[in-house]
């Protein structure tokens, strides 16, 4: 069975790799889930003093090595990304605001690469329900390991407790599935921008 990648924002994975290690490339559940990070999460980390400083065991050797793990991207999907990017920070800025031009690297990548992103910032997840990107929320991602026996629910209570400790609970952890997006339409214009072939990344006009 082909693996199937899922990509984390720079939140999700600070709030889960330390509990939950190696987090990324390590296979898991039926379907081969497999999370990714992106290469603009080591940049923020090292340009960021106060997450170098609250989140010092991201520096540490076991950790930076499994950020390596970064999803392969031909050069055809580089310049589809960089399309798609140009699109989606045109909704952001329009329509809504929030995302930074990092979290819009994020979802150009998702989209592109047609594969579910992990973040709980809502802002992000309304931009993703216009353009039909996947979204899970880090509860999500932990049900979902627990529902597959990757992780058990120690293990949850273990990151729940961390996230209090740091005051770093998602909104969502006490209704987890409050004020989700709901699944926006494009206009036409973007649509047609960025319609690609299959069901997973088409929009509706």
């Amino acid at each position: 069975m082909v693996q199937r990648k899922m990509l984390l924002d720079t939140n999700s994975y600070l709030r889960l790799a330390r509990n939950i290690h190696p987090l990324l490339l390590r296979e898991f559940g039926a379907e081969k889930h497999c999370l990714y990070v992106l290469a603009e999460l080591e940049r923020e980390l090292n340009a960021s003093t106060r997450l170098e400083h609250k989140f010092h065991w991201a520096q540490e050797a076991a950790y930076k090595q499994n950020r390596l793990a970064i999803p392969t991207i031909s050069r055809k999907q580089k310049r589809e990304i960089e399309n798609a990017q140009g699109i989606i920070w045109d909704h952001v800025q329009t329509d809504c605001p929030g995302p930074s031009r990092v979290d819009v690297v994020h979802l150009a990548t998702a989209f592109v690469l047609a594969i579910p992103l992990v973040t709980d910032d809502g802002a992000m997840r309304l931009a993703a329900a216009t353009f039909e990107i996947e979204t899970l929320m880090s509860l999500d991602l932990l049900r979902k390991m627990v529902d597959c026996s990757h992780i058990d629910r120690a293990k949850v209570r273990e990151i729940v407790a961390y996230w209090k400790y740091w005051k770093d609970e998602p909104a969502a952890l006490k209704d987890t599935y409050a004020h989700r997006p709901r699944s926006g339409q494009l206009s036409g214009d973007r649509a047609r921008k960025l319609r690609k072939p299959g069901p997973s990344c088409e929009a509706s006009d």
